[in-house]
């Protein structure tokens, strides 16, 4: 005989309660792929909650993921996930961690038990229950809890919001039990009260005071900005001191932080072995993705030119975790204040127009400078420019080639890059004037395809065209994302950077083969991506894409970018265009 109570019109459930706190915390979409374990609020979702929030059916836990986290780093919101308890949250680490690396925001349930074991259904809820399943996560999550009463459910999910969405932010993860979920309310459950946002960190005065007097004091500044774009509002400001200064900018592209066309930016030079004073602004890693070293060699630590003063603006160790060596190569500083940027910059570029206006005699060289530096911006640009020019022959064309006739198809539209770069080509050779157009560099191969897909889902509805410059590698991994963009219509054009091969470790590769004296040749082997070539245009097509392709001349890639971009912008039907380019050395 069943044990369910018999349903009656208005019947409460415990996972109503979780749709309740969804709804109050302003989260619009909810990614998951389906499973047992959450059933009750799956259904709490569709019927009590009526749609809101709207769930997104993705075919993966870790592109799940991958969504919430483009989302959050276009949008600055927080989106949920719901994994399916063991399995669910095994198949979705990997999009967890890189969460949290990247500082992404984003509220993470996950089914659970049922803990009372007298609840649980024959075989399947006992190999999906673990003692303390929020382990599997508990090292690269901000904070986690498993609430063991619905009454402890509502304070459980007002605390993981607010937790994850104060700098510096990160994910969350909070397991349901399946049981409460299914309960009836007896009685009606307290809501926590309205809770605000608490303030954020500012800088120690004095601190910040003598770390403007050494800036403005310098004659060859560098600022290096890393996460300081997360906040759209920093822009102009970091603009401004630069100019202010006569400052060279080098962007790491965690986020973007500063036009690529600004004669200021020198990403890509070496301002930084001349500067006198270096600023770190929310830069996590000093290592490869400021030029002060190389991603093949070890051994080595970050070089600034000797007497160069080092200064730090940011969290510093705050939110390093004891798990994850995330926080890159080790740095001496000469001055390091503590705050969040979005407080302090304002700060410091006030305490600097003061010192500046009491510096007139420094007017001409600061001038003589910024001369300087557009000087060394414009010979990268030209050099970059004419490297992207050259003729392929017969051959595949370089992603360089690829990349600049992207940016020629695409003129005219108003568009967002999505993670990948085209091995940084991009940001060499299209003009990002606006904070809007990129949310930051890729992570790695596996995360990008699933990140594109949030940032377009953010970008849904603006009228701006969302661009994926897609790697081969990194689609082979999540191919079944696809089928997100056609079932909720998410409109955007990707763009197949189609090396054929997994590109990054045939570098490694290579290095080793040079290294040891084997064979250059062998260095492919295990890494290339042919035979057979997959087919991403056919394969788009099978999930509602326009797709075309594969192109293997230049003079292909504007034409049929184009008739792809007119076709996204006109129906909203995501389209792909599948580009094979040689691998880079």
């Amino acid at each position: 005989m069943s044990s369910e109570p018999t349903p009656t019109a208005g019947t409460r459930y415990g996972s109503d309660v979780v749709v309740d706190m969804l709804q109050a915390q302003g989260i619009e979409y909810v990614a998951l792929n389906p499973g047992a374990s959450f059933r009750g609020l799956h259904d709490s979702l569709v019927n009590y909650g009526e749609g809101r929030p709207q769930i997104l059916e993705v075919p993966h836990e870790k592109v799940a993921l991958g969504i919430a986290h483009g989302y959050a780093k276009a949008s600055g919101r927080s989106m949920g996930v719901i994994l399916h308890d063991l399995v669910g949250l095994l198949h979705g680490t990997m999009g967890v961690y890189y969460a949290y690396i990247d500082r992404a925001p984003m509220l993470i349930l996950g089914g659970a038990g049922p803990m009372d074991a007298a609840r649980r259904r024959p075989w399947i809820d006992w190999i999906h229950t673990a003692n303390v399943q929020n382990n599997a996560v508990r090292d690269f999550t901000k904070w986690d809890d498993h609430p063991f009463s619905i009454e402890a459910i509502p304070e459980s999910l007002a605390r993981a919001h607010r937790i994850a969405t104060s700098e510096p932010q990160g994910p969350v993860y909070v397991a349901l039990d399946a049981d409460l979920q299914e309960q009836v309310l007896d009685t009606p459950v307290p809501m926590p009260t309205a809770d605000p946002a608490p303030s954020r960190l500012g800088p120690d005065p004095a601190a910040l005071a003598h770390l403007a007097a050494t800036l403005c004091a310098a004659q060859r500044p560098v600022l290096v900005t890393g996460s300081i774009g997360r906040d759209p509002a920093m822009w102009p400001l970091v603009i401004e001191l630069a100019e202010l200064l006569g400052a060279g900018v080098i962007d790491t592209n965690i986020r973007l932080n500063f036009p690529t066309g600004h004669p200021l930016n020198v990403t890509g030079t070496d301002a930084l072995s001349e500067a006198d004073a270096v600023l770190t602004l929310d830069v996590k890693d000093i290592g490869q993705h400021t030029q002060l070293l190389t991603k093949e060699a070890r051994g080595e630590q970050p070089r600034i030119a000797p007497g160069a003063k080092m200064l730090d603006l940011g969290f510093g160790d705050l939110g390093i975790s004891s798990w994850s060596a995330d926080y890159g190569s080790w740095f001496a500083a000469d001055e390091r204040v503590v705050a969040d940027t979005s407080v302090a910059m304002p700060m410091l570029l006030d305490r600097c127009r003061d010192l500046v206006a009491g510096q007139p005699d420094r007017l001409a060289s600061r001038e003589t400078r910024r001369q300087s530096l557009a000087a060394l911006h414009e010979q990268a640009r030209r050099e970059w420019r004419d490297r992207a020019r050259v003729d392929s022959g017969s051959g595949p064309m370089s992603t360089a080639r690829l990349v600049s006739e992207v940016g020629d198809a695409i003129a005219g539209h108003d568009w967002v890059l999505t993670a990948g770069t085209g091995n940084g080509w991009a940001t060499r050779l299209w003009d990002f004037d606006a904070p809007y157009r990129h949310p930051g560099r890729s992570l790695g191969t596996a995360t990008q395809i699933g990140i594109s897909l949030g940032v377009a889902l953010a970008h849904r509805g603006t009228g701006r065209l969302v661009v994926d410059l897609q790697p081969d590698g990194d689609l082979m991994f999540d191919a079944s994302a696809l089928w997100v963009a056609s079932r909720h219509r998410i409109p955007m054009l990707v763009v197949m950077v189609n090396n054929r091969a997994y590109n990054n470790d045939w570098i490694h590769q290579k290095h080793i083969a040079k290294t040891r004296g084997t064979p250059l040749a062998n260095a492919g082997a295990g890494i290339v991506l042919d035979d057979p070539p997959p087919d991403f245009a056919t394969l788009a097509r099978s999930f509602g894409w326009y797709a075309t392709g594969p192109v293997n001349r230049a003079e292909q890639v504007v034409p049929s970018v184009r008739r792809a971009a007119e076709i996204v912008m006109s129906t909203g039907q995501p389209a792909l265009v599948d580009i094979v380019c040689r691998p880079d050395d």
